[in-house]
């Protein structure tokens, strides 16, 4: 199991591209009312290493994906009672054992077989098979982008009609269709690891270990370059800093460590803070390359070191 806390900075963006549709809103990009800057939910990014896991682990022993798409769930969590108690009955199967050491040698078989649950936790309390609840280690805050978006919603056509019925009662078999996209967005996610919650010395922890957090980091650099759709245009991870602690419990307050990750604009070689008057006189950031990114390594608390992954 780890031994360390980590916080995390994660930066990426979207160019001609949908990031997080909202379901409630016609599936346009997600988007605070209040400032105009986009959101992309913390179970967006969540899906997108479980799909990275599934793809780089397969089926192998302790990478499962428990919240897999199309799965059932209650058939997922069955899996744990036939292996630790298989003649327990369907009655039995709805709640909890009643003995704390089977209770835990099921919701352990959950942690060790998935990893999305040692790593995100899950709530597998269903009726039908009751596998407990567990607290993940490792947590998303939702993603803003650095500065307000303006999503554009694009006309489509299509030149073929879907069905047969549909050729012969128009004239002109073209269907027309609209997409959303956001010209450009940056933007910054943070995220928090528990040694506490992984494990360390607690039998209750979920497992998370150092190979799992290596998987992890990895899924975060590689997983957009496999998750390519019409929908999401070009996305690409920018930047990871993360803060190492030597410390179960940790040696600092996250949101400090995070406000030592600064992001500006940039202009013929100048760097202009967001938000300010001249950086709303600049055009419309439309690459990575239109933006500063620093760390602040100086005077860092005892205890906590800065590694950028990329």
């Amino acid at each position: 199991m780890i031994q360390n806390r980590y916080d995390f900075v994660y930066l990426f963006d979207v160019a001609n591209g949908n990031p997080n549709g909202d379901p409630d809103a016609g599936n346009l990009p997600r988007l605070d009312p209040e400032t105009n800057r986009g959101l992309v939910s913390d179970v967006c990014l969540k899906r997108k290493v479980r799909n990275f896991v599934s793809m780089a682990k397969g089926n192998d022993s302790g990478y499962e994906i428990f919240v897999s798409e199309r799965a059932i769930l209650e058939l997922q969590q069955k899996r744990a009672w036939d292996a630790v108690l298989p003649e327990s009955t369907a009655k039995e199967r709805e709640k909890l054992p009643k003995e704390e050491a089977d209770a835990r040698k099921i919701t352990r078989w959950m942690c060790d077989n998935y990893y999305d649950v040692r790593t995100f936790g899950a709530v597998m309390s269903t009726k039908g098979a009751n596998c407990g609840q567990v607290r993940g280690p490792v947590q998303f805050a939702f993603a803003h982008s650095v500065e307000p978006i303006l999503p554009l919603e694009v006309s489509i056509t299509r030149m073929a009609a879907t069905t047969q019925a549909d050729a012969e009662s128009k004239g002109d078999i073209r269907t027309m269709g609209r997409k959303h996209i956001v010209p450009y967005g940056l933007y910054r996610a943070h995220g928090y690891v528990s040694a506490c919650l992984a494990g360390g010395e607690q039998a209750k922890g979920t497992g998370f270990s150092e190979e799992d957090l290596e998987l992890l980091w990895t899924a975060l650099e590689q997983m957009f370059d496999h998750d390519r759709s019409a929908a999401r245009g070009e996305m690409s991870a920018r930047r990871l800093v993360i803060f190492k602690h030597n410390s179960a419990l940790g040696n600092a307050s996250a949101a400090r460590l995070f406000d030592r990750v600064r992001v500006n604009r940039t202009s013929e070689g100048a760097e202009i803070e967001i938000g300010s008057g001249d950086a709303e006189q600049l055009p419309p950031a439309r690459s990575f390359s239109d933006y500063m990114v620093h760390v602040d390594k100086t005077n860092l608390p005892a205890g906590v070191q800065v590694v950028e992954r990329f």
